[in-house]
């Protein structure tokens, strides 16, 4: 791996409960509370899980695209052209880590 995909795991392995693995197909997969925030395939390529309303979003705003084997799923691909992508990829790893991480939470009331 690279150094635009060592930036990217940087940034994503500083956010709470992040785990960095091995991912089954190659690259390193992201979790937190046991759920895949997604996985990168060093520095060419991020995929990331979403419900499809948000996958719809993100194709249609060209923030990323289907996923490159799994197009009718919520997944997306980012293709990583270079460093100028980390900042987008990151902010789509975090979009989908803030989302799985308040899954099963109970918001608390105020006082």
């Amino acid at each position: 791996m690279g150094e635009t995909g060592r930036t990217i795991v940087e940034a994503v392995v500083r956010w709470a409960g992040v785990e960095a693995h091995p991912h089954r197909f190659g690259g390193i997969e992201f979790t937190v509370d046991h759920r895949e925030i997604g996985h990168l395939h060093g520095d060419r390529l991020a995929d990331l899980p979403f419900p499809k309303r948000i996958r719809d979003e993100l194709v249609a705003s060209g923030r990323a695209g289907p996923h490159h084997v799994l197009p009718d799923t919520g997944w997306v691909s980012k293709w990583i052209r270079g460093p100028e992508d980390i900042p987008e990829v990151v902010a789509l790893f975090r979009l989908s880590y803030e989302r799985l991480s308040t899954i099963g939470k109970t918001p608390t009331k105020a006082p």
